[in-house]
C-alpha cells in the first residue's frame, strides 16, 4: 500500500512538473511564433508559392548561378577562416584569464566584451577608419589593405575574441589543477599533462565555442557590408541586396531556406558539445584557480596576450574616437556638434536624436527579453526529453537565422488586424527582443540549474505558493545574473541592425541605423558624424559592460557565455 501510494504521488509530482514547465514555455512560444517563425515563413512563402503554387525548382535554378555559389563559397570560406584565425588568437587569452591573476584584470575582462556587443556596423565603420583608404595605416605608412578580406577577417576575430576567452575560459577557471599537476609528478612533461588531462576536459568547450563564432561569422552583415564592398558578400548581405535593392524575393527566399538549414545544422551540433560539455568534471571554484604569474614563460604569456589586445581591440576603438575628433578645422567636438542639427540633410531629425531613440528601444526591449527569456529559463531548468532540448535550439534561431529576413517579413506580415503594428513604435523594440531573448537564457539558466531543488520542495511543503516559492527561494540566488542578463539584453538590443534598418522609421532611427546612412552619403561631414555617434555607441556599450564585471556573479558559471 505504502509503495503504491508512493508512486501515485511521484506520477502525480512528475505530472504537475510537467505542466508547469509547459505553462512556462507557453508564452515563449507564442512569441517566438508571431514574431520570429510568422514573418520566415511569410518571405519564404512570398518568395517560392507564385501564381497558386509552390515554384520548388527555383531553388536549384537560384543555387546553379555563378555569382550565388561565389557567395555561398565565400560565405562558407571567410567563416571558417575567421574561426580557425580567432582560436588561434583568443585561447590564449581564455588561459590568461582563467589561470592568471593581475591587476586590471575584471577592467580587461569588460574592455574585450566591449566588441562583442557593439553593433557590427561599428566595428565595420573601426577597421574602415585604421585599414581603409585614408585610414590611420595608411596616412601613417601606406599601408592598405587593398584586398579586403583580411580587414574582414581581423574584424570578426575583434568581434569574437570575448566569445572564445568567455566559453573555454569559464570552464578553464573552474577544472581542478590539481590533476595536471598529479599527471606531472607522475613523470609527464608540461605539454603533456596538458594534451592528456586538460585538453580533453576543454574540448568541448573550444567545440561549442567554435561554433558559436563560426555562426557569427557564417551570418555576418554589418561587417561586410562596409568593409567588403561589391566584391565580397556573404548570404546575409545578399540576402539584404535581392530583399532591398533588386527586390527579386524569389531569390532571397532561396537564400534564407540555405541558411536557415545550415543554421540549423550548426546549433545542433552545438547542442550536442553543450551535452558533453555538461558531462561530469570535477569542478571548482573559479576564484581558487587564478594565481600570480610565476617565470617567465607565464609573464611572457601574458605580455603577449595585453598586447595582443591592445593592436586587435584598443587600436580599432582607438581609430574611432581619433576620426570622430579629426575635423577639417583641427582637432575638436565639431563633429558632435553637428549631430545637433538636421541641416545635412540625412534625417528628418538631428542625428542626436538616435541616441535617446536607441536607449528607449533598448529598455523597451530589455524588459521583453527577460519576460520571454526568464520563462524559457525556468522551463529548462530541469533537462528533459527532446521537447524541450528543441524548445532550447529554438531559442538560440535567431542568432543565427537572417534578421534582414525578420525585419523585412515584419513590414509584409504585422500590417492588419489584429496585429496591425507598422506604424507602432514597439515594432523595433519586438525585433530587438529576438536577438536578447537567447543572452537571458544562457546567462540565467546554468544559475537557475544550480539553485537546490529541495528549498523549492521545502517551501512548497510549508505551503508556499509556487510564484511564492520562486520569489523567496529562486529570485535571491539569480538576482545578479538577471541583473547581468538584462545587462547583456539591453548591449545588444542597442546594437541591434539586420532586422531595424528595415523598420526603424526616418524620423526614429536608431544609432546603428544613422551610422549605416551617415557611412552611406559622401562628405566628409557625413562621415566624421558616422564616427561620433559610433564613438558614442560603443562608450554606452563600455560603461554597460564595466557594471556588468562588477555585479557578475563570484562563481563563474560553466560553459555559457
Amino acid at each position: 500500500m505504502d509503495l503504491a501510494r508512493t508512486e501515485v504521488g511521484g506520477g502525480r509530482k512528475a505530472f504537475h512538473g510537467n505542466a508547469a514547465r509547459l505553462g512556462l514555455m507557453l508564452l515563449p512560444v507564442v512569441f517566438f511564433a508571431v514574431f520570429f517563425a510568422y514573418p520566415v515563413v511569410a518571405i519564404v512563402e512570398r518568395g517560392l508559392h507564385v501564381d497558386g503554387g509552390w515554384q520548388f525548382g527555383r531553388i536549384t535554378e537560384v543555387l546553379g548561378q555563378s555569382d550565388i555559389r561565389h557567395v555561398l563559397w565565400f560565405t562558407v570560406w571567410q567563416a571558417l577562416a575567421s574561426t580557425a584565425l580567432t582560436l588561434l588568437v583568443a585561447l590564449p587569452g581564455a588561459y590568461v584569464f582563467a589561470r592568471l591573476d593581475f591587476p586590471g584584470k575584471q577592467v580587461l575582462r569588460a574592455v574585450v566584451t566591449v566588441p562583442f556587443v557593439l553593433p557590427t556596423v561599428v566595428v565595420g565603420t573601426a577597421f574602415l577608419a585604421l585599414l581603409g583608404q585614408g585610414g590611420l595605416l595608411d596616412e601613417l605608412w601606406g599601408v592598405r589593405l587593398d584586398t579586403t578580406v583580411w580587414a574582414i577577417l581581423l574584424a570578426h576575430v575583434f568581434f569574437n575574441y570575448a566569445v572564445v576567452v568567455r566559453t573555454v575560459g569559464g570552464l578553464w577557471a573552474q577544472l581542478d589543477p590539481r590533476q595536471e599537476e598529479a599527471a606531472r609528478m607522475l613523470g609527464a612533461s608540461r605539454l603533456a599533462a596538458w594534451r592528456k588531462v586538460t585538453l580533453p576536459a576543454l574540448g568541448p568547450a573550444v567545440a561549442a565555442a567554435a561554433l558559436m563564432v563560426f555562426l557569427f561569422t557564417f551570418t555576418s552583415f554589418g561587417v561586410v557590408q562596409i568593409l567588403g564592398g561589391p566584391g565580397f558578400s556573404t548570404l546575409e548581405v545578399e540576402i539584404y541586396r535581392q530583399t532591398a535593392q533588386i527586390f527579386d524575393l524569389p531569390t532571397a527566399a532561396v537564400l534564407t531556406l540555405v541558411q536557415f538549414a545550415a543554421v540549423g545544422l550548426i546549433l545542433a551540433v552545438h547542442a550536442w558539445t553543450v551535452r558533453r560539455r555538461e558531462s561530469a568534471l570535477r569542478l571548482v571554484d573559479a576564484s581558487q584557480t587564478a594565481r600570480r604569474p610565476r617565470g617567465a614563460g607565464q609573464w611572457a604569456l601574458l605580455g603577449g596576450v595585453l598586447a595582443s589586445v591592445v593592436v586587435l581591440v584598443l587600436l580599432p576603438l582607438g581609430v574611432l574616437v581619433l576620426r570622430s575628433l579629426d575635423t577639417a578645422d583641427g582637432f575638436g567636438f565639431g563633429y558632435y556638434r553637428a549631430l545637433l542639427s538636421a541641416d545635412g540633410g540625412t534625417f528628418l531629425v538631428p542625428p542626436i536624436n538616435a541616441i535617446g531613440n536607441s536607449l528607449e528601444y533598448a529598455l523597451a526591449a530589455t524588459a521583453i527579453a527577460l519576460l520571454i527569456g526568464g520563462l524559457a529559463a525556468a522551463a529548462l531548468t530541469r533537462r528533459a526529453g527532446r521537447l524541450v532540448r528543441g524548445f532550447d535550439a529554438l531559442l538560440m534561431l535567431p542568432l543565427g537565422v537572417s534578421a534582414v529576413t525578420v525585419g523585412f517579413g515584419f513590414l509584409i506580415t504585422l500590417d492588419k488586424p489584429p496585429l496591425d503594428l507598422r506604424a507602432s513604435w514597439i515594432l523595433v523594440p519586438l525585433a530587438q527582443a529576438l536577438v536578447g531573448v537567447p543572452f537571458v537564457v544562457r546567462t540565467m539558466l546554468p544559475v537557475l540549474r544550480a539553485v537546490d531543488g529541495r528549498l523549492r520542495e521545502a517551501a512548497a511543503v510549508l505551503g508556499a505558493s509556487p510564484l511564492r516559492a520562486w520569489r523567496e527561494v529562486d529570485l535571491p540566488m539569480v538576482r545578479r545574473a538577471l541583473l547581468v542578463a538584462a545587462g547583456f539584453a539591453f548591449a545588444v538590443s542597442l546594437g541591434e541592425f539586420g532586422a531595424t534598418v528595415f523598420i526603424a522609421r526616418p524620423d526614429n532611427p536608431t544609432l546603428p541605423v544613422a551610422v549605416a546612412r551617415l557611412l552611406g552619403r559622401a562628405g566628409d561631414l557625413n562621415y566624421g558624424q558616422a564616427m561620433a555617434l559610433s564613438t558614442i555607441l560603443m562608450l554606452v556599450c563600455a560603461v554597460c559592460l564595466l557594471l556588468l564585471e562588477r555585479i557578475r556573479p563570484a562563481k563563474a558559471t560553466t560553459g555559457e557565455f
